[in-house]
């Protein structure tokens, strides 16, 4: 919003301004592809990145600080002063290496969504600098794309709102005038920014987010939807080799297992974007604890569990995402209440969110952890039937998604709730589409008292005294597509 504001009052042309917006919520798209290489420098993957973007990487006083607060955290101080000496020598490629990786990425990115060569173009330049010193190419002044120069300038007044205020955004940008930004965008960044904060209103930045974005507007649909949700699954891979197939993986499973368990095609492509986007939330933890190779302590194992409730909340804006999101939060929901982030169970789980935990429990047992090697197709087969007969795991989903993996999977009779019989399940599904005592009978060679007789049966098990109320419970214990 604020590049595109800045944009407006420097004159920026319509395919300027819109090239701009989706450059600004592009341009940190690439920010996972060094998290496992910045793990090993710095010990984790985030902390130190907040730090590197509050300072000026074109003074080398503030990098040897940077370096030297940073580098090895956690090693030995013998080790650290080795890696910081070496980091501190290799600076000047360490950084062009990992900056034009978090551009090239971005720029892939675009060409997924489908966003043109313009905005890929402009990509190229997201830590670049006026003054020709930054990264990956040393191009500076107007050789340098308006909608990079208006992204530096906006990136950095909100990086430093953040995390100074009002006044210190103001400073930094003044003082770096000329040299990291566009003087004439500066400048104007530094008279509008107070105007530009006072009317922002925080509970309704999605709504300004989209407001703000200039015509022509890009709509996603059908193929374009899947590659966003794609997208979102590289983003998340990224952070770590030891995630590189998992979303896709689970994706997969999920799709053809919701397919077996007869789900409408609109609902699968639902539970398979959802599987897509489930583990993004991991961006928020650091890999210092997905990468540790053994035993989490407690508040180590607090942050695992907040993963999906920030997978949640990345949806959680858009009326049209948060169903999405939190399905995709449910993975590690269990149906005895044990899972997390919620606590849910039972009939708060549906079909969707059985499967997908499901299919997230197999594809992470066939996969390499830090802790573990992966189990072998037998092995993760037996642990996921373990958890289906403890009742964690809902014992239809494991079934569709150990078929989807390719094992052959005897099928196993439903265990109805409430003590329902069989024959009580087929009037109660009758029951749930409206039929009469007459047409049910007639259907199931029965009479129509007897039917009567099942039905009575059916609310006593069921605890209900009318028909609305045992339709609600069918739906209630997930019983409406039992065959």
């Amino acid at each position: 919003m604020l590049a595109v504001h800045l944009g407006e009052l420097a004159g920026a042309s319509a395919d300027e301004l819109a090239d701009t917006y989706y450059v600004a919520l592009l341009h940190a798209s690439g920010c996972t592809s060094n998290g496992h290489e910045a793990t090993q420098l710095f010990g984790e993957d985030i902390a130190h990145r907040a730090a590197f973007y509050l300072i000026d990487p074109a003074d080398p006083e503030q990098v040897l600080g940077f370096y030297r607060a940073h580098v090895g955290t956690g090693r030995p101080a013998d080790e650290r002063a080795g890696m910081i000496e070496d980091a501190i020598a290799n600076a000047a490629p360490r950084a062009r290496d990992s900056l034009a990786a978090m551009c090239e990425v971005a720029q892939r990115f675009a060409g997924w969504l489908g966003l043109g060569p313009r905005i890929e173009a402009a990509l190229e330049y997201v830590f670049g600098r006026w003054d020709g010193r930054g990264f990956p190419r040393e191009v500076g002044g107007e050789a340098l794309p308006l909608p990079a120069r208006l992204l530096h300038v906006a990136r950095d007044l909100s990086l430093f709102l953040t995390a100074s205020g009002l006044d210190e955004a103001r400073a930094v940008v003044e003082r770096r005038a000329g040299d990291a930004y566009d003087p004439e965008i500066a400048a104007l960044g530094v008279r509008e920014l107070g105007d530009v904060v006072a009317g922002l209103d925080e509970t309704r930045m999605w709504e300004h987010a989209l407001e703000s974005e200039p015509f022509p507007h890009v709509l996603l649909a059908g193929d374009g939807i899947d590659a966003a949700f794609s997208a979102v699954a590289a983003l998340t891979g990224l952070k770590s080799p030891w995630f590189r197939e998992h979303s896709a993986g689970v994706a997969d499973l999920a799709e053809a297992a919701a397919w077996r368990l007869g789900l409408r095609a609109d609902s699968i492509a639902f539970v398979r974007r959802a599987a897509l986007a489930h583990d993004l939330g991991r961006i928020g933890v650091s890999n210092a604890v997905w990468e540790k190779p053994g035993p989490l302590v407690l508040g180590e194992r607090e942050r695992v569990r907040l993963h999906p409730h920030f997978t949640e909340r990345a949806f959680a804006q858009s009326p049209v995402l948060a169903p999405l999101g939190l399905l995709a939060a449910s993975h590690h929901e269990r149906l005895d209440g044990s899972g997390y982030h919620r606590g849910l169970s039972g009939s708060a789980l549906d079909r969707a969110a059985r499967i997908l935990a499901a299919a997230d429990c197999y594809g992470a047992m066939r996969e390499d952890r830090p802790y573990r090697q992966a189990l072998e197709p037998g092995e993760a087969e037996a642990e996921l039937q373990r958890e289906a007969r403890e009742e964690r795991l809902d014992p239809e989903a494991v079934d569709a998604v150990l078929a989807a993996a390719g094992h052959q999977v005897s099928r196993r009779p439903r265990e109805l709730p409430a003590g329902l019989t069989q024959r009580e399940l087929e009037v109660l599904l009758a029951l749930v589409l409206g039929q009469s005592n007459q047409l049910i009978g007639d259907r199931l060679g029965i009479s129509a008292k007897t039917v009567g007789h099942h039905v009575q049966h059916v609310y006593e098990k069921a605890g209900v005294r009318s028909r609305a109320a045992a339709t609600l419970w069918a739906f209630e214990n997930d019983l409406v597509h039992a065959s």
